[in-house]
């Protein structure tokens, strides 16, 4: 029995050995895309026949033969029908990335399914969620990374149990191999091969609050008055279905939602900004203006026989715009360009796009439906190819709609469903939650594993979309929800309410307390905003950014940084192993920072400055433009050599002329002068900062010295 395991064992650690070597392409190539940046073809004939990229923002011409050396080398096959592709890692090699996807931080061992999926209420073992990021960063023991990308939107497993294997049917794809002395340096190459978020209106980083549904538009105007009423800061108020007539995206409720713009101007008047929902599935119905429009003119998904694909979903029996056509998004746009001068909406949510469908097992289209793909995407094809990049391409044309409507304003797009560069066209939530203690612990390895794929604005559904939770749970969702880039609160129909009241005067007053830190922050977050869409660094960045030779640091789900001047620390459980060490408590020392006053709270995390830094601050508001900015605090973190630096951003808050030069970026740099720590700034910018502006500077770390400047 002993000698039969062991044979049993060994034959399980040889059999990828001996894959590697009877089917594997004798001659790969490889090409040099950019600095340290190679492209890998299984063969000559794949690299020749090869369809256009539907994640690189651009083609990307070949430069050159590899660069000698180079120390990631894919080995590719043919198994079962379909191409594998697979890279050894070495001994203490962590990885991350792989966009949305349930579970732990660190992603070693698991199997993950990209293919957009209608994941209602998924866990942590889901191996496939709404959006497909095929991506993976691995971080070497050394601290050294590199990153892989499967150019594929084909259906693709990635097996992470022993190294990094690919495996999708379909034609035969590149894969792209990033190698860079940082996993930061990394996560910026794959912004700069997939495309940088675009910088968003101010009003988008506040706070949001949602609900399926807010309905009829008189509870819409009764949310925005309790906010007001009980000084709860808040940007967003959302509108789910039930202001549409009869679900029909397009339509509004005749009773409900008479005067739809009228509301919309009404929360405007109250600081609110309102951000609609359009679904992409179109009842079937003539008489309805957008399928008869979209009849007319043969803009429908179609089956092989050629006529229009026919799924049920929330407005009974639909047909599917097939986004994947030019003439077909910009008819999309053109209808989102009406819609939002009906409405007065100032954002726009796309839902239910993976596409989903109801009553059907797959959840989604049927594969042998057909695109009338434009070139650039691949040309026709049928929905195998196309469906993980559907949701991309409906955002795609939603943004394109209202830059079209408001050309003087930064689109605001939400998509379910996207795909590995649909962070150009709209930010991420990450789904159909659920208030339980998994999912709590969840959201934060959710959205740095998203900002590590280049989304750097995403969040979860504060409070859990799906079930009840309790008070204390609610405190601890909004505490660490409040500190996310994309930071909303939403539950569905039926489920208990959840907004910051619904739970209490204790509960409220805790809710009060992570909100006023956000609008405290915003400062800070504009500024690393404006950073992450220059750069391509995230928002919220996972602690061995600070720290990745350290393997413990690798792990770290309790905390995490934002930008990279901020460390959040997270208490949502008893940590089970108590040699394990907090990140600022190492020798680099950051100084906690008490952003907004009271005792301290399990529920609210603890923020700390990075020794050397200077983070600014303004004062709470109801909402992000209540007032202009003319007070600033700024958190001084003195180094050990009694050194400190700081930036902030700033510009109108909306509109392209930051652009032109329009914006204000100010550097501060705080020196220890005996007992006094003098401090100066330089500006860059042609925006001009509120007159009579004034600083207040707290130094951190029980510095006892007096403040020159700025």
């Amino acid at each position: 029995m002993v000698m039969r395991r062991f044979w049993r064992g060994l034959q399980a650690a040889l059999a990828p050995l001996a894959l590697f070597g009877a089917a594997a392409h004798a001659d790969p190539i490889a090409e040099r895309i950019g600095d340290r940046v190679v492209r890998f073809w299984p063969d000559a004939a794949a690299q020749a026949s090869a369809l256009p990229s539907v994640a690189l923002q651009a083609p990307m011409p070949a430069l050159g033969p590899a660069p000698e050396g180079f120390p990631v080398t894919p080995v590719f096959t043919n198994e079962g029908g379909g191409h594998v592709v697979r890279i050894t890692t070495s001994r203490g090699t962590s990885l991350y990335g792989a966009g949305e996807i349930g579970g732990r931080l660190e992603h070693s061992g698991r199997t993950i399914v990209c293919w957009n999926t209608d994941a209602y209420a998924y866990n942590g073992q889901s191996p496939s969620l709404y959006q497909s990021h095929p991506w993976v960063l691995a971080v070497r023991a050394d601290g050294s990374s590199f990153g892989v990308l499967a150019d594929t939107p084909n259906r693709l497993v990635m097996n992470l149990s022993h190294g990094i294997e690919f495996r999708a049917q379909g034609p035969p794809f590149a894969v792209i191999v990033i190698e860079r002395s940082t996993p930061q340096a990394v996560v910026q190459a794959l912004a700069d091969l997939t495309g940088h978020m675009p910088l968003p209106p101010r009003w988008a980083i506040g706070f949001q609050q949602c609900r399926y549904s807010y309905a009829p538009s008189t509870e819409v105007e009764r949310i925005a008055r309790e906010f007001r009423s009980r000084d709860l800061p808040c940007d967003v108020l959302w509108m789910d279905i039930d202001y549409m007539d009869q679900h029909r995206s397009f339509t509004f409720d005749p009773v409900g939602f008479a005067n739809p713009k009228g509301l919309a101007d009404t929360l405007h008047s109250r600081g609110f900004r309102s951000v609609w929902i359009l679904d992409p599935h179109i009842r079937q119905e003539p008489g309805y203006e957008p399928y008869d429009q979209g009849t007319k003119y043969d803009y429908w998904v179609k089956m092989p026989d050629g006529s229009p694909y026919v799924g049920k979903v929330w407005p009974g029996m639909c047909v599917f715009p097939d986004f994947t056509r030019r003439d077909v998004r910009a008819w999309w746009g053109s209808m989102t360009a009406e819609f939002v001068q009906r409405s007065g909406a100032d954002g726009i949510w796309n839902d239910m796009n993976e596409p989903a469908v109801f009553d059907v097992t797959s959840k989604t289209m049927e594969l042998t439906a057909r695109h009338e793909a434009d070139a650039d995407l691949g040309g026709p094809g049928f929905h195998t190819r196309y469906h993980n990049i559907y949701g991309m391409q409906m955002a795609r044309a939603t943004f394109d709609g209202l830059h079209g409507a408001r050309p003087n304003r930064r689109p605001f797009v939400l998509s379910r469903a996207n795909h590995l560069g649909g962070q150009r066209f709209a930010a991420a939530w990450t789904g159909d939650n659920r208030s339980n203690d998994e999912h709590l612990l969840m959201a934060l390895p959710m959205v740095l594993n998203l900002g590590l794929s280049a989304q750097p604005f995403a969040g979860p559904d504060i409070g859990g979309y799906a079930e009840a939770c309790t008070g204390d749970q609610f405190a601890k969702w909004f505490g660490m929800g409040a500190l996310f880039p994309f930071s909303r609160a939403h539950a569905e129909k039926g489920n208990i309410r959840k907004e910051p009241w619904s739970f209490g005067p204790r509960i409220e007053a805790l809710c009060r307390r992570a909100l006023q830190t956000r609008y405290r922050l915003l400062p800070y977050l504009y500024t690393v905003f404006e950073e992450a869409s220059r750069t391509g660094l995230p928002v919220a960045r996972p602690a061995f950014f600070a720290d990745p030779k350290t393997e413990w640091v690798r792990s770290n789900e309790h905390e995490f940084l934002l930008g990279g001047d901020l460390l959040a620390r997270v208490d949502l459980e008893d940590v089970p192993d108590p040699a394990q060490r907090n990140l600022s408590d190492d020798a680099r020392s950051w100084p906690e920072a008490s952003i907004v006053d009271g005792p301290k709270e399990r529920a609210i995390p603890a923020l700390h400055v990075r020794a050397g830094a200077i983070v600014p601050l303004g004062p709470v508001m109801a909402y992000s433009d209540e007032r202009p900015l003319d007070e600033i605090e700024l958190l001084v973190a003195l180094d050990a050599h009694g050194h400190a630096e700081g930036v902030l951003y700033e510009d109108a808050g909306d509109g392209y002329g930051y652009q032109k030069g329009e914006f204000s970026r100010t550097h501060f740099t705080a020196t220890r002068e005996g007992d006094t720590a003098s401090l100066r700034a330089t500006h860059e910018g042609t925006w001009a900062p509120p007159a009579g502006r004034h600083y207040r500077v707290t130094l951190l770390g029980g510095a006892k010295l007096k403040v020159a400047g700025p």
